[in-house]
């Protein structure tokens, strides 16, 4: 995603949060184990919160509120929070509900979405960025895209599902290497039983998708958001009328894309013929 300014870095911020956060656990006499379980998240990410190396999402700070009976406390500290640098202001809201989702769905034409990308990949990015960013920026930002590529691997029960472009793949963004490396990742991430990847075929006499990228993710009320992203904007919809229609356009989309084997066998393929 794209990026913004440089803010300051809320570690500090983040560390007493998480501080608080197991004093108030301790006080309640229970562990980090039991409290995960019962505000409905894994023991690994309530560990991350704490030691402050995570942004704590307004959901989980209700539930942790109401399960250590913190009078207000965790609620107030969170409210003091910055966000940390890297993510651009208008996809800071969209990423704290990914933190949540039970299935997020990804449509994108552009480039590789950044959950997919490797470092080299996302430096090449970064580093063909115009106006130019500065050294600390770039850092700024891989750190965060490295920050929130951890969902896939500790939201196992999260459903994934992304469909890409198949020029994505033959851009050759970064170089040969790059692109290998790349593909090689992607497929990986493909072996795991959470996420689903399909590629929509250069050749193709219709596309339900004409109208850009889009994500769509459910939350844990089961409810539906859509997001959409532009140059330097991106916009959150709840309009269930609008998510609707996106929906429509991306189950479409899904019988339009190549099936889960075939994109596989295709990536496999460009690998191969290097």
């Amino acid at each position: 995603m794209s990026s913004s300014s440089k803010e300051p870095e809320p570690s500090d911020g983040l560390k007493t949060f998480g501080a608080v956060l197991k004093s108030f656990r301790k006080r309640a006499g229970v562990t980090q184990e039991e409290l995960a379980e019962e505000v409905g998240c894994s023991s690994h990410f309530l560990a991350s919160i704490e030691q402050g190396r995570r942004f704590p999402p307004t959901g989980f700070v209700d539930r942790c509120e109401a399960a250590l009976d913190a009078f207000g406390t965790l609620r107030l500290a969170a409210n003091q929070l910055t966000r940390k640098p890297g993510l651009a202001t208008w996809f800071r809201q969209w990423a704290l509900l990914e933190q949540e989702a039970l299935a997020l769905y990804t449509y994108e034409c552009r480039l590789i979405p950044g959950l997919l990308q490797t470092e080299a990949y996302a430096r090449t990015l970064f580093v063909n960025r115009v106006p130019p960013l500065g050294d600390e920026q770039i850092e700024a930002r891989m750190d965060a895209r490295v920050e929130r590529q951890r969902l896939l691997t500790e939201r196992p029960n999260t459903a994934y599902s992304f469909i890409l472009e198949e020029h994505l793949f033959q851009r050759g963004m970064g170089g040969h290497e790059v692109t290998m490396e790349l593909i090689d990742h992607v497929l990986g991430l493909a072996e795991r039983r959470n996420i689903e990847l399909q590629i929509m075929p250069v050749a193709r006499k219709s596309h339900a998708g004409l109208d850009g990228p889009m994500q769509l993710l459910e939350t844990p009320e089961n409810r539906l958001l859509a997001y959409s992203e532009g140059q330097e904007s991106g916009q959150l919809i709840s309009d269930p009328k609008v998510v609707s229609m996106l929906q429509m356009r991306y189950a479409r989309m899904r019988a339009q894309a190549l099936s889960f084997e075939d994109s596989v066998s295709l990536l496999e393929r460009m690998r191969g013929a290097a």
